[in-house]
């Protein structure tokens, strides 16, 4: 039986659509990715309804960020600990973890159902990070944070985050907007292998396109 001239057109055209489907899937997860800014907790440096791209060819070679570096990745399932769960562990916890292959490629690939938070590298492994006094202390010496406005404070959310030492392969991050983030400080270190992507650059609104620092 021979397919209709009309028949084939309708398959080569779903094999195209097909082929740029895993095409885009490949290039978002390994290379780059836009996404949208939904929390104020990087304010003034982003806004919300900001438009960024992610380079995720970092997260592809499994590469340490920069102190400084604005990252995204997977929000714990725990993002407050108190001290009756701390246990010693200054890792951020992740307890709900899809298990079968297909729900890992709808959570991790499609991103279905997955929360992820943009936050600053504020401490790399083997800094010792201590917050105090309304003010962030790495190895000893003030840190200089110039993306802070004028007057603002970073106070614990947790008592059990305030003093310690990032694990390896592991960051501790912050927002700018410390008094309206939630992160390391209230649930500990990032793994390095949850890391989803290093901010590039912004490209909406368009008189603000450029690189972030």
């Amino acid at each position: 039986m021979k397919i209709s001239d009309r028949a084939k057109d309708i398959i080569e055209w779903i094999v195209c659509i097909l082929i740029a489907f895993i095409l885009a899937l490949l290039i978002r997860y390994y290379i780059g990715t836009p996404t949208i800014v939904k929390q104020p907790s990087m304010y003034p440096t982003l806004k919300e309804n900001q438009r960024l791209i992610l380079n995720r060819w970092t997260r592809t070679t499994k590469q340490m960020p920069e102190r400084g570096d604005i990252i995204t990745f997977e929000a714990p399932s725990m993002t407050y600990v108190s001290e009756d769960r701390f246990n010693n562990n200054v890792i951020a916890r992740y307890e709900n973890e899809p298990t079968n292959w297909f729900s890992k490629f709808v959570y991790y690939v499609l991103e279905i159902g997955k929360e992820s938070y943009i936050k600053r590298v504020i401490g790399l492994p083997g800094d010792h990070i201590q917050i105090k006094d309304g003010k962030v202390f790495v190895n000893g010496s003030e840190l200089d944070e110039p993306y802070l406005q004028e007057g603002v404070a970073t106070n614990a959310e947790s008592p059990v985050f305030t003093d310690l030492v990032v694990p390896d392969n592991c960051v501790f991050a912050m927002g700018d907007n410390r008094e309206h983030s939630t992160d390391s400080r209230s649930f500990g270190c990032i793994p390095l292998e949850k890391i989803e992507g290093k901010v590039w650059l912004r490209f909406w609104p368009l008189n603000l396109f450029g690189k972030i620092n």
